[in-house]
Order: C-alpha cells, then structure tokens, then sequence
C-alpha cells in the first residue's frame, strides 16, 4: 500500500498474500515469505472488505458523531450547560482513544464508536458557542464540509486527479508541516507569542492560512479513498472498515473546524 499522512491507516496490517496474508497479521501469525502468495486458506471467518462495509461503517460512525454534536449545541445554546465540560471531556476522550485506536492491533468497533461519540461532543461544544456568535455559521461549515467531501470523492472517482507516489509525498510532507506550524503556534502562544496565524479576525494571513489548511485536508481525503481502495482490493478483512471510517471521521473532523473557523471570520469581521 502507498503511504498515507492519516495516522489511522500507518499501523494497518500489509502483506503481498492478499486476504490470507491480512487475516495471518491480524492473528498474530507470520506471514509468508514474499512471492508465495501467503497460505491459501485463511485462519479465521472474517470476509473481505466490501464498499458496503466502507459505507456502513462510515455512516454509523458520522451518524453518532451528528447525533451527539447537535444534540450537545443545542444544549450550549439553550444554556443548558456551559461549553467548557464538554469540549474539554470530549477533546481528551477523542485523543486518548484515537491513540489506542492508531497503536491497537486488531480493530474495535466500541473504540471508533466511542472516539465518533467524543468528537461529537467536542465539535458540539465548539459549534455552539460559535453559533452564539454568528448565528447560522454551523450549517453553513456543515454543508461547505459536506460539499468539500462529495467534491473530492468525485475527483477520486472519476480520477481527474490520481493518487500517484509524487503526489501522496507532497500531501504527506504539506499535512506535516500545517501539523507543525500548528504546534509552534500553540506552544509560542503559550509564551505570549502571536505569530497572528489563528487569530479570530480576517486578516489576509488568517484567510490565507485557514484556506491552506481547509486545501490541505482535502486533498487528504484523496489518500484516505485511495488506502480504502486498496484495502478492498487486496481482500483486506471486513471487520477493517472500521479504520476506514475512523481515518475519513479525522479528516473530517479536521476539514468541519477549519471550514468553521474560516466562516465565522469572514462574517464576525462585517
């Protein structure tokens, strides 16, 4: 498989024997040499991956994360409780799960379901309070998130622009560096530093920053379709379409807050 700059397919079993070569890591067994195709029969039940499995998953895990996020803005909204508790429980909660998610071996569907419900609180809180301000601002980054993903899974699919090696280290190295800048910006911050990067008003490099990042998680998306499409091709176990839907829930987490951030703004600054 190519490389990918989303951590939730990095630790994802690989092998030259397809199905069985997949089902022989995700057991703990060793696989084949190279060139022998791994053994012929796989040593559990759990079928191939399917587009189906992609969808399901994803739909369960965007569902919840829907769910919980509007149910918890509304309750910010109507002051029902203060945005705090639940941004700060549900951004630690998402982090620690997201880690064992990545660093776990075999997938766990109450893992990505808990990670989905924590970021819905998360991203609840968050919307809330940013709705308070703008009024109308969350549908707004919702459906520009959505229209984001339709557009680049029809790029993908009608292959106007491929997934080649050149580009994958281009959006790896680009992902890397909005990672870093990120973290400088955090940790000078901290100093009393403003670099004038994330700052809340429209300035040409606040626009200009959040437009990159808003391209940049794009055009991940373009890896994540490309590392399902894999999966499913070389017969990658069924029970795998939870990564798939954990790795497009990150990036789409990602994309909601860049694309949040960015409208409120253009429209907190008229």
């Amino acid at each position: 498989m190519r490389s990918t700059s989303n951590p939730a397919f990095r630790n994802l079993p690989v092998g030259s024997g397809g199905y069985a070569g997949f089902q022989q890591q995700a057991q703990g067994y060793p696989q084949a040499a190279p060139g022998y195709g791994g053994y012929q029969q796989p040593v559990s039940d759990d079928r191939p991956m399917t587009v189906d499995d992609v969808v399901t998953k994803t739909a369960m895990t965007l569902g919840l994360a829907l769910v919980v996020g509007i149910i918890t803005a509304v309750a910010v909204l109507g002051e029902v409780i203060s945005p705090y508790p639940p941004m700060i429980i549900g951004l630690i909660v998402g982090l620690v799960l997201s880690l064992v998610i990545i660093f776990k071996k075999l997938p766990s569907p109450a893992l990505v379901l808990g990670y989905s419900a924590a970021e819905g609180l998360f991203l609840g809180a968050i919307t809330g309070v940013f709705e308070y301000l703008v009024p109308g601002v969350a549908l707004q980054a919702i459906l520009g998130t959505a229209l984001v993903f339709g557009a680049m899974l029809v790029v993908y699919k009608t292959g106007a622009v491929k997934v080649t090696p050149r580009l994958t280290k281009w959006i790896i190295g680009a992902t890397a560096a909005a990672a870093g800048l990120m973290l400088i910006n955090l940790v000078l911050s901290l100093f009393g530093v403003d670099m004038g990067i994330r700052g809340e008003t429209a300035t040409p490099l606040t626009i200009g920053i959040s437009l990159l990042f808003i391209g940049i998680a794009a055009f991940n998306f373009l890896l994540d379709f490309d590392m399902a499409d894999q999966m499913i091709r070389t017969g990658t176990p069924s029970k795998f379409a939870w990564y798939v839907a954990f790795g497009l829930m990150t990036t789409l987490v990602w994309l909601y807050l860049e694309m949040l951030r960015l409208l409120y703004m253009l429209q907190s600054s008229d």
